[in-house]
Formats: C-alpha cells, structure tokens, sequence
C-alpha cells in the first residue's frame, strides 16, 4: 500500500538527511581549516570538532520533525520546503553557541559553524529536490500513487479534479465520486459517479483507500456529520475540501473563540500596519531606483514620440485604486490624440488604428507603463499589486464579477500575479480576479520579490498588448 511506500521515502529522506549534514560539516571544517585558516585550528582538534556531529545530527533531525519536513505532503512548493529548512538550520546553530556561551567554551570557530550552516542549506535544500524530482517522475508514470474517492460532487469535487488532472507530479488517483444526486456513470474529466454516499463504507471494506475528500456540495452539508463518522470509523484518511471556496480565503484567518472555531470572512494581510510600511518603504526606493536605472530609456520615448506624433508626450487616465478612490495615471501616449468620448468607448483592438507606430512597439514591451513609477512615488500605486481598471469598467465588473471589488482593498501595481502568469490585456477578467484575489490573501514579502523577478523574465514583452 502507499502507506509502505511514505513510511519507505520518509526513511530515505531522514537518511539522506543525516548523509547531508555530515557531509556539510566535513565539508565546512575542511574550506576553514585547510583553505582560510591552515594555521588556525585552536585549542581542539579535528576528532574533536567531529564530536559536535552527535549533537548537531539530532538536533537538526528533531528541528526539521517540528518544522513537519518528514510529513508527506505531495503538494508543497519548493519555496516553503526551503523556507522550513533555513528556519531549522538557523535555529540550530543559534542553540549551539548559545550553548557554547552558557558552558563559556570559546574556542570554536564561530565562522566554521556559520559556514557549516551556510552549506548544508545549500546541500540539503538540493537533495530534497532531488528526491523531489525522483519522485515526481515515479509519480507521472503512474508509480507511488495515492488512491482515493471524494464524496459528494460539487463545484469543489470539479475544481479538485481540475488541479490533480494538471498535476499528474502529484500522484493522487481519484477512483470515483459518490453522489446522490448524480446517476452513476456521470463523468468530469473521466472521473465517475461509483455510487451513493450510503454506499461509503462498503466500497470502504471491498476497496481500500488511502484517503477521502469529503467535496459536498453547500446544500448537503447537512449529511457532513454522518459521513465523517463513516470515513473515521474506516480508520481511512480524511480531507474536507468545502464548497464554499469562493466565500472564504484561500488561507482562512481563523480564532479560537474558547473552543468555538471563527472563521474571517477575508485576512489581508496588508491591512497591517507593518506590513504596509515595509511595502511602502520598498515601493519609494525601488521606484527611485526604476527611474534612474530607465531614464536612457524613457528619454529615448520621449524623443521619439516627439518626433511621430504630435501632441503631449504624457497619457492621463482615470483608474480606481485603493478604497476605491480615483486617482490620474500616467501612461507614455502610444495612440493618437482623440476626445474623451472616443478614448471611453472600449478596449484597444489587434491593429487598432488610434495606435502609432511608436506606440505599437512601447505597448508591447511594456515602456508605456514607465511614467507609473511616478504614481508610485506619490503612493497612488505600488510596484507590485492588481492592476486597476477605469471607473465605467469597474461599475460594469463590480455587478458582473463576485468579488471583485476585493482587488481595492489593496494599491494597485504596474505589475501584479495576473500579469506574471499570462493575464494581461485581452484575456479572462475572471481568471484575473482570481490571480489577484490569491495574490491579497497570501501577500508576504517574499511572494513581491518572487513577482518582481518573473516580470523581469517574461512580464515586459506582452503578447496581448495591441
């Protein structure tokens, strides 16, 4: 069963694990000791320093167990992964001259230990990785698969089926859906209807699975009580995927009411006071720094639009930004000067012929867009957020498009999640929203610089700029 095979990877991972650090010591004392500082060994010797292994092993098996680095879990991210394991190296070496100092032993290269650090992050960060890639292969080829059912079909059943059948590196195998509303042999994306929820704990006894995901729709959840005790009962491991996902954040703000769990409604993470003095603080100076670094650039527009069009070098358009207050942003002009009834009338088209040709080659490399680093420095947008839209179409968005209007809650940006996964001009609002909706939830620092490193990859040159 899968089961053997986790406990099987888990071993493998710990050994490996063990294999790494002391790999990463060995490694560390020998760049301090033989290449930096021949000379300098100390009072110890190298039997000595080794000695530290028994303590250092340990303590960095137990840390990376708190951190839940020997948990299976098929979907984590690479970032996290390597987030975790910096944290418990970090911690550890804190801990060892902490108690160093506390046992006044002062003879220890204090360089060596940050360097030993330093290495086995690096190391243990490019095995797991390793592992990760082997597994995935086995994974994609059908191999360490995790089979389960899912009860109830919903939208949420639909929208996990979408993500297992376009993560095959995952390696779940969904072997049927049990509904009472859906006649057996109903399909989604070759996944079928196998029965009734009633029919849970029989399937249960005559097919073993390695999980469950209880997928109800909103309007059977008042079957959720029993159907828990059918899947507990089983000993089977059990997920709750809610079917209201539009409703709650991706990652839910919870409290804990004196035992009685609350859920809020939406966590913005940017409403902290922190949080948005740090984002400001980084907007001014990466601003600045855009403005200097561009200007050859900018000055190259600015002459060039000069010398093909006539009229003013700068466009000023109304856009809804933070608590939806209006503000003007600019734009270098790529069209022709036209009244503002026409300017309203709708999107740019695929060789719309207000466009110059000046105007055809900044639009699709994203150099229209560079006058917005004023905006930033005067904090009407940021360098990193959802992009804001013109009034008529955020009246128009609002009514057609649940919770939209959330995408205010936050500054706008030049560049944002959407547009770093493809979503830009004449492409899906809705696909969009969702984008910055997941981007507002889940900000942190990290996932700006993260942003900021993919639009300068593959998020000036943009296709659907006409």
């Amino acid at each position: 069963m899968i089961r053997d095979n986790e406990k099987y990877f888990a071993r493998m991972q710990l050994l490996l694990d063990v294999i790494t650090i002391v790999l990463s010591y060995v490694l560390a004392w020998n760049i301090q000791f033989k290449l930096i500082a021949p000379k300098i060994i100390g009072r110890f010797s190298m039997q000595t320093y080794m000695m530290a292994l028994i303590i250092f092993i340990p303590m960095l098996v137990v840390l990376y167990s708190m951190f839940k680095l020997y948990e299976s879990e098929r979907i984590r991210g690479r970032r996290s992964e390597a987030g975790r394991v910096f944290s418990a190296n970090m911690l550890a070496v804190l801990i060892f001259i902490a108690g160093m100092y506390m046992m006044h032993i002062t003879d220890v290269s204090r360089r060596m230990l940050v360097m030993f650090t330093l290495v086995n992050i690096f190391l243990t960060v490019l095995e797991r990785n390793l592992l990760r890639g082997m597994l995935r292969k086995l994974r994609r080829k059908g191999m360490n698969q995790r089979h389960m059912i899912l009860v109830g079909y919903s939208r949420a059943a639909e929208s996990f089926i979408d993500r297992v059948v376009e993560n095959p590196q995952w390696g779940y195998k969904i072997n049927g859906i049990l509904d009472d509303n859906y006649g057996v042999g109903t399909e989604y994306k070759g996944i079928s209807v196998i029965g009734r929820t009633g029919d849970l704990e029989k399937i249960l006894s005559e097919h073993m699975q390695d999980e469950i995901a209880i997928t109800l729709s909103l309007e059977e959840y008042y079957k959720l009580r029993s159907i828990v005790a059918a899947c507990e009962k089983s000993g089977v491991h059990t997920k709750f995927i809610p079917d209201y996902g539009t409703i709650i954040p991706t990652r839910p703000y919870t409290e804990d009411l004196l035992g009685l769990p609350v859920i809020n409604i939406r966590h913005v993470p940017l409403t902290d006071t922190f949080n948005i003095i740090i984002k400001r603080i980084i907007d001014i100076v990466g601003s600045l720094f855009a403005l200097i670094l561009f200007s050859p650039v900018m000055l190259g527009t600015v002459i060039a639009i000069k010398a093909t069009s006539p009229g003013p070098l700068i466009f000023k358009q109304i856009r809804v930004g933070l608590h939806n207050k209006e503000f003007q942003m600019y734009k270098f002009r790529s069209m022709e000067v036209q009244t503002e009834e026409n300017e309203k009338k709708g999107w740019t088209v695929r060789n719309d012929p207000r466009v110059t040709k000046v105007g055809k080659f900044i639009r699709k490399t994203s150099i229209d867009e560079m006058p917005q680093l004023i905006n930033v420095l005067k904090g009407d947008m940021s360098l990193i957020g959802p992009r804001p839209e013109r009034p008529q179409y955020v009246e128009k968005f609002r009514e057609e498009i649940p919770r939209y209007m959330i995408k205010h809650q936050v500054r706008p940006g030049m560049t944002g999640w959407a547009q770093v996964n493809g979503y830009r001009g004449n492409t899906s609002i809705q696909k969009r929203i969702e984008y910055d909706i997941y981007y507002i939830e889940n900000w942190t620092l990290g996932f700006d610089f993260k942003i900021l490193f993919l639009t300068i990859f593959k998020g000036f040159i943009n296709k659907n700029a006409y």
